[in-house]
């Protein structure tokens, strides 16, 4: 199984802080600046930028007035309970856009999204185009609550999303668990795949419920590297 090897310089930058926020690397208050964190993670200061601008829309960071970024204050709990309320709000969404009808032309747009999903993996499954597929995911999911037909439930979950780890695409690929990383996407994408088909043939609850696992591992990922990264 791949070990992230087609990912960026800016999506390995985006990940490793993604994870020294989560594991109190770089605690809340603390200023990153992009200089020390280049000369930190042996990059430029270009994928840095993207990934504190990333992060900052992810709700973990905030724009300080003088420059550079404050990473927030979170508890777990709530990063937790934040990622379980949206999986409420996506089983919602998918519940409703089956049982209300979707237009041909969105299905058809989730449909190739999950299409240019499959191509970030090569024929091996051994590297992944993650930045792409992390562009591709959260288009996904923006379009899944389009599907809703529900400004209320598009609103809800583009805030949440805005959360600490809240994010479809806050991705975290501990080095410990590399192979369960890599075969989460893989069980993302066949989940992919069956939501898009639930919705298409009018399946209600079947719809919800796998909106819903969907989001729970996303859940199970934000423990098992909280749990790796505690122990180390």
């Amino acid at each position: 199984m791949g070990d992230l090897a087609g990912a960026t310089q800016a999506q390995r930058a985006l990940i490793a802080l993604r994870q020294a926020i989560l594991n109190g690397e770089k605690p809340g208050g603390a200023r990153l600046m992009e200089v020390a964190l280049a000369a930190e993670l042996q990059t430029s200061r270009t994928p840095i930028r993207a990934a504190l601008s990333q992060l900052a829309e992810e709700g973990l960071l905030e724009r300080m007035a003088g420059g550079g970024f404050m990473v927030r204050s979170f508890a777990l709990a709530d990063v937790l309970d934040t990622i379980e309320l949206r999986g409420i709000l996506e089983g919602t969404a998918a519940r409703l856009a089956a049982e209300r009808g979707v237009p041909g032309t969105l299905l058809d747009h989730m449909q190739d999204l999950v299409r240019r999903m499959d191509a970030c993996f090569d024929s091996n499954f051994q590297i992944i185009d993650l930045e792409q597929y992390s562009r591709m995911n959260a288009l996904f999911h923006a379009a899944l609550a389009q599907a809703s037909g529900s400004m209320v439930i598009q609103r809800e979950i583009k805030r949440i999303s805005g959360l600490p780890f809240a994010s479809p695409s806050a991705f975290l690929a501990d080095h410990l668990q590399a192979d369960t990383f890599a075969e989460g996407l893989l069980a993302a994408r066949q989940q992919h795949k069956a939501i898009v088909e639930a919705i298409r043939n009018r399946e209600g609850a079947r719809a919800e419920s796998l909106a819903r696992e969907h989001v729970r591992a996303a859940r199970r990922n934000v423990e098992i590297v909280f749990a790796d990264t505690s122990a180390t």
